[in-house]
């Protein structure tokens, strides 16, 4: 089978299914997607970044090297996301979810699948997309909230929310307990995995609920965002990850797993996101679908050129 029907019949059909199951049940009995998106920032997102980093042995040159990627690369992506904010006149609540719409990418329940795939299962790609993960899970939970409220709220009220977000004190704890070789209690263990096991699922159906209540006409104007937000993140973003690691000197299969790692669709953070605090919960809900609708071939491409050694 070609990686391109790989891709697709192993990780983007299966997750449209559990979108659409989303849609269909958001029809049929109108759900509160308040009380979904709650679930999933207070108890399925910590329990799956604890359960990954507890159990991935990571090395600290991997762990080093990747935190400079990340934050390089999160700031090229901010700068020209800067620039396309200012071309386009956004305002208020729309440049906050334009930017976590290009900036909060899908590292978990399809970058950690693809990253298994193109480098057939091999522990050391995986343990860099183990960490891009814990990135893309922290960020969202402080830089996101501060982003989405920094047009209408104080700084205090940020800050107290920010603190209220579990993901900035389950990552330390997880590598601290990893460290000393802290075990964990059967007991605490069952039900951090039984929470784990459902972070992929809920998410998903979270965004099909999402696009189930909203409406499927889109403004030409909107449209157009949505375009641009699908570009920056399923082009612009491999192609900044590609010069990135270019002036890094890393290992090869490191810069490999580097790029795909960037080629990812619009996390389901960024909905989330625009759903808890509402803003703009349209545009995010459509980026974060036609994106990951559009990474069938653009993640395909990718993986493609790299000409993966493995």
């Amino acid at each position: 089978m070609s990686v391109f029907a790989h891709i697709l019949v192993n990780n983007v059909l299966p997750l449209t299914m559990m979108i659409v199951f989303g849609i269909l049940i958001q029809k049929a009995f109108s759900l509160d997607i308040r009380t979904l998106t709650k679930l999933n920032f207070y108890l399925f997102t910590p329990a799956v970044v604890f359960k990954s980093l507890y159990t991935t042995d990571i090395a600290l040159s991997v762990i080093s090297h990747t935190l400079i990627f990340f934050f390089v690369f999160m700031l090229a992506q901010f700068l020209l996301l800067e620039l396309v904010i200012w071309l386009r006149g956004y305002k208020g609540g729309m440049i906050a979810t334009m930017r976590n719409s290009v900036q909060f990418y899908n590292s978990a329940n399809y970058g950690i699948p693809l990253n298994q795939l193109a480098f057939a299962g091999n522990p050391y790609t995986l343990s860099i997309q183990v960490l891009m993960m814990m990135m893309q899970s922290l960020v969202p939970n402080t830089y996101g909230v501060y982003l989405v409220n920094a047009h209408r709220a104080r700084f205090r009220d940020i800050w107290k929310t920010i603190i209220s977000m579990p993901v900035i004190y389950v990552i330390p704890l997880a590598f601290l307990m990893r460290a000393y070789d802290v075990p964990i209690p059967d007991f605490v263990e069952t039900p951090i995995g039984y929470l784990s096991d459902a972070f992929l699922g809920t998410a998903l159906i979270t965004l099909g609920v999402q696009l189930g209540s909203m409406s499927w006409k889109i403004r030409k104007a909107q449209a157009v965002d949505v375009a641009i937000s699908s570009g920056l993140r399923l082009v612009a973003g491999p192609l900044i990850a590609w010069l990135i690691v270019s002036l890094m000197d890393l290992p090869s299969l490191m810069k490999a797993a580097l790029i795909v790692s960037s080629a990812v669709p619009t996390g389901l953070n960024c909905v989330l996101l625009a759903v808890e605090y509402d803003n703009e919960p349209e545009f995010a809900s459509q980026a974060v679908f036609f994106s990951t609708l559009l990474s069938i071939v653009t993640v395909s491409v990718v993986i493609s050129l790299l000409h993966i050694p493995v």
